[in-house]
């Protein structure tokens, strides 16, 4: 990024966002992150519904050395600030069938748990398939997940040959075939292609590093809920002298030719010398007046809905997560992202956070998350459509978990809250859709919308819609990219924090992320 960089404001107080602001402190930048909510968050935020703390966006937390090293920067701990409680097991997966098989990410637990569930041969095939995810994790974490993208041609490199040797660019279900036959098996490896918004069929075989997180790196959740994880890095941002503006929507930009200088919000006007902008792309695009150009328009990944029930009991079948699978699975792919219906015989997501976290509801109450993927506004019913449509859906998926064994499902809800496409549209999410642009082939890596625009030197993109995607391991990632184009150097080692500007602003973004996870 050309010019001075001195004091960066950051629009949005997302885990992107937040990512940013850590970064960019750690790097010695004067940093103002202005928010429209009155908390920190964004999709990560927290609503509480007559004793009921619900996380409003995702569950599932994997890969917590990539945040870890957004406290890092400014020297702190993530494990100082949050108490992170690892899930064992990280899933249940019941099948339509009655069988249920536990998702461990121990590799001798979960080789136990393969050969109880479907044999000897199985759990080989998985030991094989762990390593092979494992490597893939390591190939596309050096050259493709961790860096800024600039040309096509910074693909090619040899970790582009390694990929291709190990059967990246085939089929995510012909890949997870070579190693599993138990097709129910298979969908345990296979349905985070949800998250990329391709069908498994479709999808490459290099997203199976989403499995990778879900099923080798572990799964976490914090104490306190989701919402502890922003709510933490937005007070060591804080304690790192980052000035926090909440409740301030933004109303424009200010530009002297090709750059920003100011930011303008409902309550007052911010002087700056870079911004970094995390809202939904079609929102950042208008705040700057101008789009990148692209030969297609963008393609969304499918949609959710969501029915936050808090209820009178629980039931002892569920795990913390549970993935509840129809009978159906390439059918069901076709209707989320082709025919555009709702899903016929639905796979479901259940999680029960208070099953580790009693604090999240009144004594003797628990609080249960329902996610049902559905096609997204361009493909399927309109947001106008859901104001009808979203009630009825809701008593089909609860007729349909008591079906499946949660008797009573329905009775016991005491307190609730339904998220359709619509109220996701009306939160300003594209498409009707939290989980942005899909993940095919033309919009991954260089292909994805870029985290620069062109006629905006002073502005970077960061958050799901741009390099390197969707989940929170790669929106955490996207914040710190960020701060790699304003700051033009390496982000400071996990440990060093400090305020200080770094001496080499040349050199590319090196630090390494370690192991660990989230989703």
């Amino acid at each position: 990024m050309p010019g001075r960089t001195d004091h960066v404001v950051v629009v949005g107080a997302g885990l992107a966002g937040l990512s940013a602001a850590l970064h960019l402190l750690g790097a010695g930048r004067q940093v103002t992150v202005v928010e429209r909510d009155v908390q920190p968050g964004g999709r990560a935020g927290r609503r509480d519904l007559a004793g009921f703390s619900l996380d409003t966006g995702p569950t599932v937390l994997t890969m917590p050395d990539i945040l870890d090293e957004a406290f890092a920067a400014v020297g702190e701990s993530l494990r100082d600030r949050v108490e992170l409680i690892g899930l064992h097991p990280a899933y249940r997966a019941m099948f339509a069938d009655g069988s249920r098989v536990d998702v461990h990410t121990d590799a001798e637990a979960m080789a136990a748990e393969v050969e109880r569930f479907a044999g000897a041969r199985e759990a080989r095939g998985y030991l094989r398939l762990r390593g092979w995810l494992t490597e893939l994790y390591a190939v596309q974490r050096r050259s493709f997940i961790d860096a800024n993208f600039d040309s096509p041609a910074q693909l090619l490199t040899p970790d582009l040959a390694r990929l291709a040797a190990l059967g990246g660019f085939g089929r995510l279900d012909r890949a997870i075939g070579r190693f599993l036959s138990d097709e129910r098996l298979r969908r345990v490896f296979s349905f985070q292609a949800l998250y990329a918004g391709v069908p498994p069929s479709r999808a490459l075989a290099a997203y199976a590093v989403i499995a990778y997180m879900d099923t080798v790196a572990g799964v976490y959740f914090p104490r306190g809920g989701m919402h502890a994880v922003p709510a933490a890095m937005a007070e060591a941002a804080k304690r790192a002298g980052a000035r926090l503006r909440f409740g301030e929507p933004v109303r424009e930009l200010e530009r002297v030719g090709g750059r920003i200088t100011a930011v303008v919000t409902e309550q007052e006007r911010i002087p700056c010398d870079a911004v970094v902008l995390t809202p939904e792309l079609p929102t950042a695009y208008r705040l700057l007046g101008r789009g990148p150009r692209r030969p297609a328009r963008l393609r969304h990944a499918p949609s959710a809905v969501v029915l936050h029930a808090g209820t009178d009991r629980t039931w002892p079948q569920l795990g913390h997560h549970t993935i509840s699978f129809g009978d159906a699975w390439s059918g069901t792919f076709r209707e989320l992202t082709r025919t555009g219906r709702l899903m016929s015989d639905p796979s479901l997501l259940i999680t029960c956070p208070t099953v580790t976290d009693p604090s999240l509801a009144p004594p003797g109450r628990h609080l249960h998350y329902i996610l049902a993927p559905c096609p997204n506004t361009e493909v399927g019913p309109s947001a106008v459509h859901w104001g009808e449509l979203g009630p009825r859906y809701r008593d089909r998926l609860i007729s349909e978990l008591e079906r499946r064994g949660l008797e009573g499902l329905g009775a016991s809800i005491e307190e609730e809250s339904l998220v359709t496409p619509a109220g996701w549209a009306a939160s300003g999410h594209a498409a009707g859709t939290p989980f942005s642009v899909s993940h095919t082939f033309a919009q991954t890596g260089p292909f994805r919308p870029r985290n620069l625009v062109r006629g905006a030197e002073n502005v970077v993109l960061a958050g799901c819609g741009t390099t390197p995607g969707v989940g929170v391991p790669t929106v955490l990632i996207s914040g710190k990219l960020a701060a790699a184009r304003v700051t033009g150097g390496a982000a400071p080692r996990p440990g060093r924090g400090g305020r200080t500007r770094p001496t080499d602003r040349q050199g590319p973004l090196t630090a390494p992320l370690g192991e660990g996870g989230g989703t």
